[in-house]
């Protein structure tokens, strides 16, 4: 059976000696008493839910698997999951970082994703039903009308009801220019929406007593395409003036999809047949408003895949102290035992570093992220907000996809090194491959994701929004380029950095020629682009192990964060160089193969 161990300490490596979040916070009114005494607490106590509550559910989740009932329509989640949610209201974890003026706690968003890590390490499944309320929060929030968030928000915030996003339909998946839900006006205001949709994460269950779908549709004279998509609020039973609910409203769930993995979450097929909702933003401007929801839901995704890279590593590290095989090409180490420990070989070590180093390089990416969430929603200084919310559009692609493929990698690599038992159920490392395999593919398929990052975030504003985080890297170049120590971390980004200009520009001109040229690379240059991101963060915390160990700190935690960044530099890091020849191999090679395609 598998473990979990909170990483309290890495987090707070990451939260308080690179990021200093509680000096930043200082500078934002809503956080500024946000201390790190504050944050060290929260964290221990969401660590002991996730590792207690929710940790011991993920294979059995796994086992049963959700229930439906053709009958009423309902959905019955895996034994233990509807109790563990009701703990988890009781102890205020859905209103973390929420609004207070609608009864959320107020604390920075850098604090909730760090709760959220440790519970997809503990079970993904079960944390997509709390999960997905927070982006129809912020959807709400940032769109909905003063009565629409008097309505829902409050028990958002509680967790008494949870949310969905409605988009994906049978015909249309990241198309949703060809979605066909229709929504007719009323004469009381509300609209009629019938239409049917697909892959709704938490689309129906038992965990809380209401369920607000936000669901995309078109108005009758809606323009074709994506500019004819508008956002609803459809809640599974309607709510009366004074709060209370009232009846069943026509959206039902008629399926539940057989998956490969997440198997203690509802993947529902729903139907809407004239269900009444309310319009979210103004007509035809939909996708604006979920777009603030599937943003929320990238970084989010990008998450999952950190949480079971984390718990994936952890084990993995166990079973390669304890499994003994063979001998050490060095000379045994294991003189007692008949043969040493595999952890002794030099590819197991290889696969366990490339896990700790995802994982280590993502957390550093989703805080930064976080931080940058906080400054853009709170910092007083306007130029502040408009920079941070710029980095973090750029960075939320990179997230989702070199994030998640990491994953795959990480979690793949963890299940090998169990060898033919990682291949056995009871170990649960299959479960954590499989859990993490949807992550690479909904909220926007990685390649889509790569399109976005090239195609909209790079050459959309001639790199303008690059070039801002190249100066974060010029910065640390400059403050440490003579600093011998730290040469074998400062001269790839450096190298690197000087490269992705040329790089970009190569790219950009040849899409201008031919835009396949922009798709043909988009999936390399996001990876590229990545490794440059966590090339950044491994350098920045190097620097402070680095100065922690000339400071006189015994903990062998900094040894361990250099090792780390070591490895990452020496064999993980020099990937981009191939992907910018790979990149550079122009569409022809992809294009020009209809007859090997025949």
């Amino acid at each position: 059976m598998p473990t979990y161990t909170p990483p309290l300490r890495d987090m707070q490596f990451v939260l308080h000696e690179v990021f200093h979040v509680a000096d930043e916070f200082k500078a934002m009114p809503a956080h500024a008493e946000t201390d790190a005494d504050t944050i060290n607490a929260v964290l221990e106590e969401a660590g002991k839910f996730a590792a207690e509550v929710a940790f011991p559910l993920n294979i059995s989740g796994d086992a049963e698997g959700c229930t439906h009932n053709k009958q009423d329509y309902s959905v019955t989640t895996p034994k233990g999951f509807k109790e563990a949610y009701a703990t988890y209201i009781e102890g205020g974890w859905p209103a973390l970082s929420c609004d207070p003026a609608f009864g959320g706690q107020g604390l920075p968003h850098t604090v909730n994703q760090c709760l959220y890590e440790m519970l997809n390490s503990a079970n993904q499944a079960w944390t997509m039903y709390p999960g997905l309320s927070h982006g129809a929060y912020e959807a709400l929030l940032a769109h909905g009308t003063d009565e629409q968030k008097k309505t829902y928000l409050p028990k958002l915030v509680s967790g008494q009801w949870t949310g969905t996003m409605c988009l994906t339909e049978p015909h249309c998946g990241t198309d949703l220019g060809l979605l066909r839900t229709k929504a007719e006006p009323q004469a009381d205001g509300t609209y009629r929406i019938t239409g049917n949709k697909i892959f709704i994460s938490a689309g129906e269950h038992d965990v809380a007593e209401n369920i607000v779908h936000l669901v995309l549709a078109r108005l009758p004279d809606a323009p074709r395409g994506s500019k004819g998509i508008s956002l609803f609020v459809v809640p599974k039973f309607h709510v009366n003036a004074d709060g209370s609910l009232g009846g069943r409203n026509p959206i039902f769930c008629t399926g539940l999809e057989h998956k490969m993995g997440i198997h203690g979450n509802a993947t529902a097929q729903i139907s809407i047949d004239g269900a009444t909702g309310t319009l979210v933003g103004e007509p035809n401007k939909g996708l604006a408003a979920m777009f603030v929801m599937m943003n929320a839901a990238r970084l989010g995704v990008g998450n999952q895949s950190l949480g079971l890279t984390e718990v994936a590593f952890q084990n993995a590290l166990a079973y390669a102290k304890d499994r003994i095989q063979m001998r050490s090409l060095s000379g045994t180490k294991a003189k007692d035992k008949d043969a040493d420990p595999i952890i002794v070989h030099p590819d197991v070590r290889k696969m366990l570093l490339t896990a700790k180093a995802y994982a280590e390089g993502a957390r550093a990416l989703q805080i930064f992220c976080t931080l940058l969430l906080d400054k853009s929603h709170s910092h007083p200084d306007e130029k502040v907000r408009k920079d941070s919310d710029e980095l973090v559009a750029l960075l939320t692609p990179i997230v989702k996809a070199f994030v998640t493929d990491n994953g795959h990698i990480a979690t793949n690599a963890c299940m090998q090194v169990f060898g033919g038992h990682g291949f056995i159920k009871e170990w649960g490392m299959e479960q954590f491959v499989r859990d993490n395999r949807i992550n690479m593919i909904y909220e926007g398929t990685n390649t889509v994701q790569s399109l976005d990052l090239l195609g909209r975030k790079v050459l959309g504003n001639q790199g303008a929004t690059l070039k801002k985080f190249g100066k974060l890297v010029g910065q640390l170049v400059m403050e440490e380029g003579v600093n011998e120590k730290m040469a074998e971390f400062i001269n790839p980004i450096a190298m690197l950095g000087d490269q992705m200009t040329k790089f970009t520009t190569e790219i950009g001109f040849r899409g201008m020629q031919n835009p396949d040229e922009v798709g043909a690379a988009a999936v390399d240059y996001l990876r590229v682009a990545g490794h440059l991101v966590f090339g950044y963060l491994f350098a920045r915390m190097a620097q402070v192990s680095l100065r922690a160990i000339a400071a006189g700190s015994t903990d062998p935690f900094y040894t361990a964060k250099l090792q780390t960044a070591r490895f990452y530099f020496g064999k993980l890091f020099p990937e981009v160089q191939t992907l910018m020849r790979t990149a550079r191999a122009g569409s022809k090679v992809l294009m020009d193969t209809d007859a090997a395609l025949a």
